[in-house]
């Protein structure tokens, strides 16, 4: 089995022992209030915090500002407009492709 296989494997089994450890740690109990808040807002916060580690990460270590993240800038300036998730997307694309093409 290769080291692929291997790391597949045992994100497989990590993923299905945190996804067991809620309902076995609740007992079938709902959590409430600050809980439910907590939940709701892990999965955006670990995007987000993808998104950024992704986006500014060089390779060989450091800080890297590239197209990208004039294209994440711009998704968030039209976030603030409260434009829709489509519109964010396809202008976070197209400024960083405009920027790719004229740099």
């Amino acid at each position: 089995m290769t080291a692929v296989w291997v790391t597949i494997a045992v994100l497989f089994a990590g993923t299905v022992v945190i996804r067991a450890a809620g309902p076995v740690a609740l007992g079938g109990r709902r959590p409430r209030g600050r809980g439910t808040a907590v939940i709701a807002m892990l999965a955006p916060s670990l995007l987000a915090a993808l998104v950024v580690f992704e986006t500014l990460t060089a390779p060989g270590g450091g800080v890297r500002v590239d197209a990208r993240m004039v294209g994440v800038a711009a998704a968030a300036l039209a976030i603030l407009r409260r434009l829709p998730m489509l519109a964010v997307v396809l202008i976070a694309a197209a400024v960083t492709a405009l920027v790719r093409l004229v740099a």
